[in-house]
């Protein structure tokens, strides 16, 4: 089975992610790769709790992230890898329009 991450941005932009079956990034790595991301797009919790989800950090990383970044073949990749060891599950598809994520 191929592992891919699919993402939907506004106005029908999608993008397609290939990630290898061997984990480039452990979970630790992807989880403060995702962090670093958070921090460094200055992106917001998206509860009012401010708990911050996995599932949520990689919306909000990809909805900040945006076509410029998603487009950047280093960045897409780091992403890609990051999301898939993260979340743990072969097809994941990140539909920013919606906020949803599922697998």
């Amino acid at each position: 089975m191929r592992n891919q991450i699919l993402v939907r941005l506004d106005k029908g932009l999608e993008f397609q992610f290939n990630v290898p079956d061997a984990p480039v990034m452990s979970n630790q790595d992807a989880r403060a790769w995702l962090d670093e991301q958070f921090t460094t797009l200055d992106c917001e919790p998206l509860r009012a709790s401010g708990k911050v989800l996995t599932a949520d950090k990689v919306l909000v990383v990809t909805q900040a992230a945006g076509p410029a970044l998603l487009g950047d073949e280093a960045w897409s990749q780091a992403y890609a890898s990051a999301v898939h060891a993260a979340l743990g599950k072969p097809m994941i598809r990140v539909d920013v329009p919606t906020m949803a994520i599922t697998y």
